[in-house]
């Protein structure tokens, strides 16, 4: 059975963690991405095409059963990791389900090369932050998104997007949600959003691709630690301290692996930042589908969700 945090933490359902074996031997979700690239959508799902800058540009798009053309629905966007497509990442986050569940609506669009490319550092490619506010500008196009409950999340090189969108879209994006990744180095001193950022950051402290504690600044694509980067999200917001901590119990009550909840409220314009530190996790979306009998018997001892934990950190949001 799932265990919330409600009773522990005003955040609802929290992260699940991985240990460090299963991340050697399964080590990332985009190593899993790339092995499902024929994962299926279910009911509800439509595949898309858009122009920008030149390319041709795909996206999977679910909409929920309760849609209704009339009554504007929130709209989550959900990056996937290098290597991966948008089908493999809706499959490893199941938050199709979710979206039916709860109601709304879900896009996954692909990377070109399966990648990713910030802002300023394209190297000829596409600007993928560009992307994103035309694929928004689309979608609303097509369907009738709520302009102040978009959402934006990301796993990997997914989550660094998410990171950057905070930074260059939070007038249009109300709240965000990285899993497994952090700030560039090179992106921090250009990160001044001009309105409040609520960020939720989920990371394994022993994550072999993203470094809980940050890279050597001078190598390329470096990125700063995970608790840089939550004080960059806390002094932007203007949060004070010291953060509220849980740590919270496993569904195993004999486990040794530990979430910590470190969560800063009371924040400019009611913004809010947290971070939940899997102890001798890994790089995985917690919680995520797997075909890897440990990983699924891990996911169930501990019985926490990302995307459970995410959406109800953003529906608690909205853009003015």
């Amino acid at each position: 059975m799932t265990t919330s945090i409600k009773k522990f933490f005003p955040l609802a359902t929290i992260a699940f963690l991985l240990s460090l074996s299963l991340t050697t031997a399964f080590r990332s979700t985009q190593a899993q991405e790339g092995s499902r690239p024929d994962a299926k959508i279910s009911n509800g799902a439509d595949s898309g095409e858009i122009n920008d800058q030149g390319w041709l540009r795909k996206y999977k798009l679910y909409t929920p059963s309760s849609y209704n053309p009339n009554r504007p629905m929130p709209l989550v966007l959900v990056f996937h990791g290098s290597d991966g497509t948008g089908a493999t990442i809706a499959d490893v986050t199941r938050f199709n389900n979710l979206a039916e569940q709860k109601g709304f609506i879900v896009v996954y669009p692909d990377g070109i090369d399966h990648n990713w490319y910030l802002r300023g550092n394209s190297s000829g490619k596409v600007d993928d932050v560009s992307f994103v506010t035309a694929l928004i500008d689309h979608l609303k196009q097509v369907r009738n998104i709520d302009r102040h409950r978009i959402y934006a999340t990301g796993f990997s090189k997914g989550a660094i997007l998410a990171q950057d969108l905070a930074c260059e879209l939070p007038d249009q994006i109300a709240a965000f949600a990285s899993v497994a990744g952090s700030l560039p180095v090179r992106l921090q001193p250009k990160c001044q959003p001009k309105t409040p950022v609520s960020m939720l950051m989920i990371n394994g402290t022993n994550d072999l691709a993203v470094h809980y504690e940050g890279d050597d600044k001078s190598q390329r694509g470096a990125l700063i630690s995970i608790p840089d980067a939550v004080k960059v999200w806390q002094a932007l917001d203007q949060c004070p301290s010291p953060a509220q901590v849980q740590q919270l119990p496993a569904s195993n009550p004999r486990s040794r692996f530990k979430v910590k909840v470190s969560h800063y409220s009371g924040c400019r314009s009611g913004s809010e930042v947290t971070l939940m530190a899997v102890a001798n996790g890994g790089h995985l979306w917690p919680g995520g589908a797997s075909q890897d009998a440990s990983v699924n018997k891990f996911n169930a001892d501990l019985g926490f969700n990302a995307s459970q934990t995410i959406w109800d950190f953003f529906q608690r949001h909205s853009l003015p």
